[in-house]
């Protein structure tokens, strides 16, 4: 039997911005810092569940509510404020390479981090197999002088870095976008509506990642948290803030314009059917005529026109033909065929 993976990814103590050596539980990285009464404690899981995270729902006194949208995830962007910690939820998201976006099955993965945030702690907690933190931390502890300005700077660099994420993403579905409207508009495209329907989905999972964001950087941004987030940071939040709203208005017209593309997919499919229903009505047109003759003679009565007369089955047989043709150059001429 497989012994049952360890949910804590990495925990850290940081004093004047540079980690303390040695390797420490959650409860043992808190009580020590709360002895030194200086510096913080950074704790990354990786989607625990409920009794995995107990042991550190009980060292940090962490909100039951909170601990249960980190344990469940599928929570929208928020930000929650309880009496000595903030909850705040990122949604992360991944563009998923493919050959071509006229025949994906996939445009965007997407995940969650939840952070909660304390006087003397940060605790992350990952759902998905992208946006990994742990190069986010190495880049944090290569500068110490940032990160001795506390917690609160791993909550920025989280939102910057889930942030950077959404233009990189953004970036890469405009190629798709682009790609899709050469396709939809190009003679004789073989573009579905499914596909069409497939984008709409993507960039709807990307715009619930992405939008309700705007309201919790705001608060971020400005004296919303007490003194969770030093003054000093605001300013920073709000640089993130301002790099959602240009993802925002990238994904609005998006929107506008996979909107348009849709439309114009279904209207070619309608003039296709169109056009299909009147090759079928004249090709039934062409075949009623032999039918129908072949049908009458078929009935064996002993009175037909010509019907004892040598030339009488080639006449009727040419007929039939030149019925035929006749219908099918009208056709033709009027472009039914």
């Amino acid at each position: 039997m497989p012994a049952e993976r360890d949910p804590v990814v990495a925990c850290g103590i940081y004093v004047d911005g540079a980690r303390v050596p040695g390797d420490r539980s959650p409860a043992e990285a808190v009580a020590e810092v709360r002895d030194r009464g200086t510096g913080f404690v950074w704790i990354g899981l990786f989607a625990p569940d409920a009794e995995q995270i107990r042991d550190v729902t009980e060292a940090f006194g962490l909100h039951e509510l909170a601990v249960e949208d980190a344990v469940h995830a599928h929570q929208r962007p928020k930000l929650e404020l309880y009496a000595d910690n903030l909850f705040t939820v990122f949604k992360t998201v991944r563009y998923v390479e493919h050959e071509s976006p006229t025949t994906a099955n996939e445009i965007v993965e997407s995940g969650e981090i939840m952070v909660f945030l304390g006087r003397d702690y940060v605790i992350t907690v990952r759902h998905g197999d992208h946006s990994p933190l742990g190069e986010l931390r190495r880049e944090l502890e290569d500068q110490p002088a940032r990160l001795a300005a506390g917690p609160a700077v791993v909550l920025h660099a989280i939102a910057d870095r889930v942030v950077d994420d959404y233009l990189a993403v953004v970036e890469a579905f405009e190629g798709d976008v682009d790609v899709i409207e050469t396709a939809v508009f190009a003679p004789h495209s073989e573009i579905g509506v499914e596909q069409m329907y497939l984008f709409k989905r993507e960039l709807t999972e990307l715009r619930r990642a992405v939008m309700p964001l705007t309201g919790p950087l705001r608060k971020l941004s400005e004296d919303h948290c007490g003194p969770l987030v030093p003054e000093m940071l605001h300013s920073y939040f709000r640089n993130v803030n301002d790099h959602l709203t240009i993802v925002v208005e990238r994904l609005v017209s998006f929107d506008e314009l996979l909107t348009t593309l849709v439309n114009a997919t279904l209207a070619k499919v309608s003039l296709q059917q169109n056009n299909d229903m009147r090759k079928i009505s004249s090709w039934v047109a062409i075949i009623a005529v032999p039918t129908m003759v072949v049908g009458v003679y078929g009935m064996n009565f002993d009175h037909m026109p010509e019907l004892r007369w040598r030339y009488g089955y080639p006449l009727v047989l040419s007929m039939i033909l030149i019925a035929c043709l006749v219908l099918y150059r009208m056709f033709k001429r009027n472009r039914w065929l």
